[in-house]
């Protein structure tokens, strides 16, 4: 007899802690209990895009701003800025007392070099490097940018929570070639990598850093503000599935699941020793990434097509369940519920899907049967549902579709190339995003038009409008160019939107202390 998730649940429910190895029980004493959306492929945070690896980043590393669940950006590895009376010239001060986990003190030097790596991989960096003239280490304290320009958004991009964030890093890494992946992990963050205790496709650890400063001002607030470690040690533990997760949680053997499907809400709840929360309002932006590069998506009247048979409310359901509290649609080209998103090109998402109208519109757009790749990760909770979602659509409008089910770290390899698809390449790939990545035409990389972000949308418009809104002063001119800019999407389809679904992360009540935002590890400590 088949025996349902919801039953193996609460059979762990019944469990009696005692039944724990001695090892699990004496090391919840001191050490964080964790559990990951999925296995950290890549521990550099500058190359890698996956949110895994910007959370992994956070623990590590630290950033010269920190920002508030809010969006509000301060000092943080700074004591503060000065800048000059034409805007021209930023003077950013380190603070005292911050040091390498090597032992190495913190220099400007350091930090000029971790700028520049990210800047080569993140937009908004990139538009800060090309306002920026000159970026020098005036002393071994201080940061200074000369600007061509006024770039009054400069703590904001230093600040972001957002994918990619600017960590800082050691001169002697943050001096390696940004387009290839870090092995090394060194820090000055509140935790020290413990390299030696990683087990692939299971496993991470991470030591308190004893030498850690946190700031003495403020509160704790997401990346903001002290950050006060409680826990002598993390581990985070991949779990095959996240059913498997939740019983582990449930059983006490974790303390805190990252994120926890929506169908098993009912079951941890009625558990009562489990919390559970959103942890980010904005919620998890969704797109299917189209490859610019190959037929048939090289076509931009194909692409065109193809949004008639997107059904975002069908994406959303796969992942979210039926509750509307989970999710949103239709959604554009910025997070819904911010001050750049607006109503422009939505219609498209609205009213029944009509599949024979889209069959007939890719024809005459100039689709001929080429076989679609359609990448999917398997052992993602979120993208594995929304690959599936993606695939049966494509294939009710007539495509000829190969679902190409994959480990997420695979995936991520393969998104690079730009090879044809008969030579392993791709052709489509769900992804989930922050909503915090999609706030402005700065931070959302996959529509800057750059040709450099995996898909390879090129535009000869974006660029023009993005440095528009760069100089805009005033809001109103802001939304207003980010409405064209949402015509334009609409128009060149750097990708498709498919909704957005809010995530609940679940920990037990022995923790308190878990901040707003992402999943940070510092203020969390025994309740």
């Amino acid at each position: 007899m088949p025996i349902s998730r919801r039953s193996l649940l609460k059979a762990a429910a019944t469990m009696p802690a005692l039944s724990l190895p001695g090892i699990v029980r004496a090391e919840s004493q001191t050490t964080l209990r964790f559990i990951p959306v999925i296995d950290l492929a890549f521990v550099d945070p500058i190359y890698s895009t996956a949110q895994v690896s910007r959370n992994h980043g956070f623990m590590v590393y630290d950033t010269l701003y920190g920002m508030s669940a809010s969006l509000q950006v301060s000092p943080q590895m700074l004591s503060g800025h000065a800048i000059s009376g034409d805007q021209l010239q930023w003077d950013l001060s380190l603070r005292d007392g911050l040091f390498w986990h090597d032992g190495e003190r913190v220099l400007a030097r350091d930090c000029v070099a971790s700028i520049r790596r990210w800047a080569a991989r993140d937009g908004f960096g990139g538009e800060l490097m090309e306002a920026t003239d000159e970026l020098s280490a005036a002393d071994d304290r201080t940061i200074r940018f000369r600007l061509k320009r006024p770039f009054p958004l400069l703590p904001q991009a230093l600040g972001k929570a957002a994918i990619n964030a600017c960590f800082m890093m050691p001169e002697r890494l943050a001096s390696q070639d940004p387009f290839k992946p870090l092995t090394e992990v060194i820090g000055s963050g509140p935790f020290r990598y413990l390299a030696d205790e990683r087990v692939q496709g299971a496993r991470n650890a991470y030591a308190k850093f004893e030498r850690y400063q946190p700031r003495t001002d403020g509160k704790p607030d997401w990346t903001a503000g002290p950050k006060i470690v409680h826990y002598d040690r993390v581990v985070w533990t991949t779990t095959p599935d996240a059913g498997t997760g939740v019983a582990a949680l449930q059983t006490g053997e974790q303390d805190w699941q990252e994120t926890t499907p929506h169908d098993l809400l009912p079951v941890i709840k009625a558990a009562g020793d489990i919390e559970t929360r959103i942890l980010d309002p904005r919620g998890y932006a969704c797109m299917l990434r189209l490859n610019h590069l190959q037929p048939p998506f090289d076509n931009p009247a194909v692409r065109r097509a193809l949004l008639g048979a997107i059904d975002q409310s069908a994406f959303m359901t796969a992942v979210a369940g039926v509750d509307p509290a989970f999710q949103v649609s239709p959604i554009g080209y910025f997070a819904p519920d911010t001050p750049m998103a607006s109503e422009v090109g939505l219609d498209v998402f609205r009213g029944p899907r009509d599949y024979a109208k889209v069959k007939a519109d890719l024809k005459a757009a100039g689709y001929n049967g080429e076989k679609i790749v359609v990448l999917v990760p398997t052992n993602s909770l979120a993208q594995k549902p929304l690959g599936e979602i993606a695939v049966d659509s494509l294939r009710k409008a007539g495509m000829n579709v190969e679902y190409a089910g994959l480990d997420f770290a695979v995936v991520l390899q393969r998104q690079l190339k730009k090879d044809p698809v008969g030579q392993g390449g791709w052709s489509a790939a769900v992804g989930n995003w922050q909503g915090i990545d999609w706030l402005n035409p700065a931070g959302n990389t996959n529509i800057r038009g750059e040709g450099k972000v995996a898909g390879w949308y090129a535009s000869q418009k974006m660029g023009p409008l993005r440095s528009q809104w760069l100089a805009a002063s005033e809001l109103a001119e802001q939304q207003r160019i980010c409405r064209q800019i949402q015509a334009v999407a609409f128009e060149e389809i750097p990708y498709i939107p498919i909704g957005l679904y809010k995530q609940p992360t679940a920990y037990r009540k022995a923790i308190t202390g878990i901040l707003d935002g992402t999943a940070v590890f510092w203020n969390v400590r025994p309740a």
